[in-house]
């Protein structure tokens, strides 16, 4: 058994010292406060090895196979997290694809969002202790039992949320919210177009934007998918293969056009999002599935003051991150532990079948999030 060996604390001496002593004396003591919750406490010795997905070979869903690995150890300001659930996201595909590298010093396994329980901390680490239950964005690994993260952008499990929704929350809400308001600038009663309105990320998006006071208007591919957006808030549902998404925009909004564009699809939709777009409208680029050129008129760019701009979260840094995580905790995670805000869930697969959650996904026909729990019994399959 590995035991936390800590001094033990006096907190009349502390508050002794405090009072008398400079201010540096007093920071010091003030950190055995954060440490002072491990006093006498066991943890269970962890395994060495671990049960992972790993890429054989670029390629289909196939080449997602069960490894054995080592469990990796914490660094400094790093927390390891027993994880239940993972999330699985576009960039998980084009990663198993060979179209998305993990960046340097990322582990080369997929998965980019875990929920679960801290388990060992690294060296300097105060936001959390052995037993927390957190979810975190990661910049790999998260298809494992066990992960990595980075104190600083793991947020504690807020009431409202099931370990499975908490699993799928993450990615997509750091993603979101920094695309959609801080990129976007997205303000109560201004209008915002999601491409893929029934996507992990659009359902979160719907519910962000409604719940700050936003129009909210989707593209959908089905009436299923249109009825699920609708349902989450959305006030309109434009089915792109039968209607034309740009003149939809315009009309629904009396000429105007949408304030805010969060587009994942790119390709032959930039310029209609150029359409689409109100005077000085922002267009936030957060993916390309349908290709990363396009031939577009610019001139709209310049007639209508338009921002074009985009982001993608897994090579930013720790730091950008953080900064995400604290604006969330301040303003988005009140809103979870109400339960007015959370993901909606499509399907869970077992770890060992994250071939058939990529399946799942690149069939296209999924509404919400897909994830994957490490307790096979919890996998809940379509």
């Amino acid at each position: 058994m590995l035991r936390l060996v800590i001094p033990e604390f006096d907190l009349t001496r502390f508050l002794t010292r405090t009072v008398s002593a400079s201010l540096e004396n007093a920071i010091e003591w003030l950190s055995l406060i954060n440490f002072s919750a491990f006093q006498g406490q066991t943890m269970e010795k962890l395994p060495a090895q671990m049960t992972v997905i790993g890429i054989s070979q670029p390629g289909g869903p196939e080449v997602l196979v069960p490894e054995t690995r080592p469990v990796p150890a914490p660094g400094a300001g790093e927390i390891l997290i027993k994880v239940e659930v993972a999330g699985v996201n576009r960039p998980d595909v084009m990663q198993r694809t060979g179209s998305y590298p993990p960046p340097p010093g990322a582990s080369d396994l997929p998965g980019l969002e875990v929920a679960g329980e801290v388990v060992a901390i690294g060296e300097g680490v105060i936001r959390y202790k052995p037993g927390d239950k957190v979810m975190s964005l990661v910049s790999g690994g998260g298809y494992a039992q066990f992960c990595i993260a980075h104190e600083s952008i793991a947020m504690a499990i807020p009431p409202g949320l099931s370990m499975m929704e908490a699993g799928a929350t993450p990615e997509t809400l750091m993603t979101v919210w920094h695309n959609v308001f801080e990129r976007g600038a997205l303000k109560a009663g201004q209008t915002l177009l999601v491409h893929g309105g029934s996507s992990g990320i659009g359902t979160m998006a719907i519910q962000l934007a409604k719940a700050f006071g936003a129009k909210v208007m989707v593209t959908v591919g089905s009436q299923d998918k249109a009825d699920a957006c609708l349902a989450l808030g959305a006030d309109h549902a434009i089915d792109y293969k039968t209607q034309d998404f740009a003149a939809e925009v315009k009309a629904l909004t009396g000429g105007a056009g949408a304030d805010v564009i969060l587009d994942m699809v790119g390709g032959d939709y930039i310029e209609k999002n150029y359409d689409a777009a109100a005077i000085e409208g922002r267009i936030v680029q957060i993916a390309f599935l349908h290709g990363a050129k396009a031939t577009v008129n610019f001139v709209k760019l310049l007639v209508k003051r338009l921002h074009h701009t985009g982001s993608a979260l897994r090579p930013r840094s720790v730091a950008d991150k953080a900064a995400m995580v604290s604006a969330i905790e301040a303003q988005v995670l009140p809103l979870m532990r109400e339960g007015r805000i959370k993901p909606l869930i499509d399907s869970s697969f077992p770890l060992e079948k994250a071939a058939d959650a990529h399946r799942r996904m690149e069939a296209g026909s999924h509404i919400g999030k897909i994830v994957l729990t490490v307790d096979a019994r919890e996998g809940r399959e379509v």
